[in-house]
C-alpha cells in the first residue's frame, strides 16, 4: 500500500514512505496502549512470565469482545519463530486458566471472569512481515490465529493489515441447514427463521477472507480482527443483528434499523439491524459490507 500526503499550498502529493520500528519494543508499545482500539481486545498484562518450567514471558495477555483468551506477540521484522513461540504460551495458557481467571478478575472484575470463552482461545501475531510459509503453517493448526502486517508512517500513522486469519477451537458448522432443530424443523414459521438465519450466515461468511466465527450463548460473532457483526438466535419472528456501523450514518427505518448506542444488548456493535424475510437480508448487504470495512 501506499500512502500519501496531499500538499494544498503546492497542489501536489508527498508519498508517506512507510517503515518498521527501530525496535520490537516500540510496536508492542504502541499496541498495548491503544489495543481495544486497533484489536478489539482488553488489555490484561505485558511481559506476563510463564513460570519456572516454562521460562518463557508472553508479550501481551488480553481479553477479546467476545470474552476468548488473546495472546500477543510482536516481531519488528520478519521471523519465522513468531508463531511457534504463541503456540508454545497458547498451550501454557490453556493449562493455566484459574490463573488467566484470576487476572482478569484482578483487572476487570468478577464479571468478565466468568464469561471467560475457553472455546476459542486465539493467538495474534504482529510483525513487520511474514513469508508463505508462515500463511500455510497457520492453516494446519486447529487455532484462531491471526498473522498482522505493521507499518509505520511518517511519525503518526499505524497501519494494521491482516495477513492471514484461521478460526479454530468449537465453531458452529457452516451448514446449519443439516442440523436438527427440534421445535423449529416442526414449526414452519420456525422453519422459515432458521432459513433466514442461515442467509444471513452466508452472507456474513461471504463478505471476504478471514471471517472467523465465535459462538456465545447469546449471540453469534463474525469478527475479522475485531467483531464486525454479531447474530441473535432467532426470535418468532424476527432475526436481529448488530452491526459495527455509526448509527449516525445511516438513515434509520422504523422497523428495520434502529440506534443501539447506550442501550444494553446481546453483542456489540450499535446499529441494530432486524431481518424478516430473505428481502432484507438483500436489503442490507451494504451495512454489512460497511461494518465489515471498518472491523
Amino acid at each position: 500500500m501506499k500512502l500519501f500526503r496531499a500538499d494544498t499550498a503546492n497542489s501536489g502529493m508527498t508519498e508517506v514512505v512507510p517503515r518498521l520500528a527501530e525496535v520490537e519494543a516500540d510496536v508492542q508499545g504502541l499496541v498495548e496502549a491503544h489495543m481495544e482500539t486497533l484489536l478489539g481486545v482488553r488489555f490484561l498484562a505485558s511481559e506476563y512470565g510463564t513460570g519456572p518450567v516454562h521460562g518463557g514471558r508472553i508479550d501481551s495477555l488480553g481479553l477479546d469482545e467476545n470474552g476468548s483468551p488473546v495472546i500477543v506477540e510482536y516481531k519488528r521484522g520478519t521471523d519465522a519463530g513468531v508463531i511457534n513461540q504463541g503456540l508454545f504460551y497458547l498451550a501454557w495458557l490453556m493449562d493455566h486458566r484459574d490463573e488467566f481467571e484470576r487476572l482478569v478478575r484482578d483487572r476487570l472484575g468478577g464479571t468478565a471472569a466468568s464469561q471467560v470463552l475457553w472455546s476459542s482461545p486465539r493467538l495474534i501475531c504482529i510483525a513487520g512481515d511474514f513469508t508463505r510459509y508462515d500463511v500455510h503453517a497457520v492453516r494446519e493448526h486447529r487455532r484462531s490465529i491471526d498473522l498482522v502486517r505493521y507499518r509505520l508512517f511518517g511519525s503518526d500513522l499505524l497501519g494494521l493489515e491482516t495477513v492471514a486469519s484461521v478460526s479454530g477451537g468449537m465453531q458452529v458448522a457452516r451448514r446449519a441447514r443439516r442440523q436438527p432443530v427440534a421445535q423449529a424443523a416442526a414449526d414452519v414459521q420456525g422453519a422459515a427463521m432458521v432459513e433466514l438465519a442461515i442467509a444471513v450466515d452466508e452472507a456474513l461468511l461471504g463478505l471476504g477472507d478471514g471471517v472467523n466465527r465465535v459462538q456465545r450463548k447469546q449471540y453469534r460473532a463474525y469478527q475479522r480482527l475485531r467483531n464486525f457483526a454479531c447474530l441473535c438466535p432467532p426470535q418468532r419472528t424476527k432475526l436481529l443483528v448488530y452491526l459495527k456501523v455509526d448509527p449516525a450514518d445511516v438513515g434509520l427505518v422504523p422497523g428495520f434499523t434502529r440506534d443501539m448506542s447506550g442501550l444494553g444488548h446481546h453483542g456489540t456493535g450499535d446499529l441494530e439491524v432486524q431481518l424478516r424475510t430473505p428481502r432484507d437480508v438483500a436489503r442490507a448487504q451494504d451495512l454489512f459490507r460497511a461494518s465489515f470495512a471498518a472491523a
